[in-house]
């Protein structure tokens, strides 16, 4: 699956460069009495703090260990059942001793140091999660439920620790945008066609992410669970015109089909044409910026809270500006730039402000399309739909 998009696999085993297989004070914590001198076996994991360490913190931190160490020995062999512990193959153990980071241990019988070591046991085994179906728009504007099976495996243990807390849910989020951003290039025709070839190219976009959290993402596998709504050209064309001939008796479609040809009369052809429906007309944008000020009131404003400059995108590639204040008072709306710097700065096109201020399009789903485009505090920008609701409520 993985050969045709040139993704090449991290290799098995890098983790055993930390590998230690003594238990004794020498062998299990090497580099023990070294204060530095040695090279860091942990590159970039290693803290950056470590390396400004002066002789007096490495001279403490050594007395301590010691004091620890002769303790358990002479407690041995009841601190051996607290201080011993068996790691199997499949995992790894890191250990922080006294705020630092120690080579991951493993496996075999690792040993710990009562009080002063915390260890946490990482699982190198492949695992799998799924991503929810959630509601995306293509870039035709149609709308999908579609989810994703995901399988990983951590190939760093000291990484997964140290960078990230939760490794499942930053990659499951991470897949998640990701899959947005690259379903929303694509229309519906593509995306059903092409799934295996969109899931080697996410397979790609998750590791560029991911590979820095030490762990590796191996498969990727869309999963459309329905289409929510067809694409906005769906019943465009000659198809679309005869759509709703179909749905009525025989005698129609005859008669239809026999004024589409070229001998056929033109007042029968007016006859046809009048049973279709006209298409509904969209507000201008200036006709919903006029509807936006009756609906300004105080609570509203405490609603949002935040003030808004909107930069319309129009079909000939000019710009137009409007802003929205909703920050003070009964808030107030209007064309041109506000005074003063705005809370939030949203770039969207004409059609798109449409669909969102008619309700069709939810702020969110637009961001992660890549439709709207924020400057500024990404929530604040989402708040704006309090806005658009209360418009699709006042119709």
């Amino acid at each position: 699956m993985f050969s045709r998009s040139g993704y090449q696999a991290l290799p098995l085993g890098d983790f055993d460069r930390f590998q230690q297989s003594s238990i004794g004070l020498y062998g299990a914590q090497k580099g023990f009495f070294s204060f530095g001198s040695k090279a860091d076996q942990l590159g970039s994991a290693r803290n950056a703090a470590d390396s400004s360490q002066g002789w007096l913190s490495w001279i403490c931190h050594g007395i301590i260990t010691s004091l620890v160490f002769l303790l358990m020995l002479l407690t041995f062999p009841i601190s051996g059942w607290f201080a011993l512990k068996i790691v199997p193959t499949y995992e790894r153990m890191v250990i922080f001793r006294l705020g630092r980071l120690r080579a991951p241990q493993g496996p075999g019988v690792v040993l710990l140091l009562p009080f002063i070591d915390h260890w946490q046991r990482v699982d190198l085994r492949t695992r799998a999660f799924n991503v929810p179906p959630c509601k995306l728009i293509s870039r035709d504007g149609a709308v999908l439920s579609m989810g994703a099976d995901v399988q990983f495996r951590v190939w760093d243990p000291a990484l997964s620790v140290l960078v990230v807390k939760d490794l499942v849910a930053a990659t499951r989020m991470t897949a998640q945008s990701a899959m947005a951003k690259a379903l929303g290039k694509k229309s519906l025709r593509e995306i059903q066609g092409e799934k295996l070839r969109i899931g080697e190219q996410l397979l790609l976009d998750i590791n560029d992410m991911t590979k820095s959290w030490g762990l590796e993402v191996d498969r990727v596998e869309l999963t459309m669970e329905a289409v929510l709504q067809p694409p906005r050209d769906a019943l465009q064309g000659p198809l679309g015109a005869i759509a709703p001939v179909l749905e009525g008796s025989p005698p129609q479609l005859a008669s239809h089909l026999l004024d589409s040809t070229p001998g056929a009369p033109e007042a029968d052809s007016v006859v046809t044409v009048s049973e279709v429906d006209p298409p509904r007309r969209r507000p201008s944008v200036a006709e919903l910026l006029s509807a936006v000020e009756p609906i300004l009131s105080e609570a509203l404003v405490s609603q949002v809270g935040a003030s808004y400059q909107v930069d319309i995108i129009l079909p000939g590639g000019t710009r137009s500006t409007f802003f929205i204040d909703l920050s003070s008072g009964s808030g107030r709306a209007g064309c041109g730039v506000l005074q003063g710097s705005p809370d939030v700065v949203l770039e969207v096109a004409e059609e798109d402000l449409q669909e969102l201020m008619l309700g069709e399009l939810r702020p969110l789903a637009a961001y992660m399309s890549g439709r709207l485009r924020v400057q500024g505090d990404l929530q604040l920008a989402l708040r704006l739909e309090e806005l658009f609701k209360a418009m699709k409520l006042h119709r």
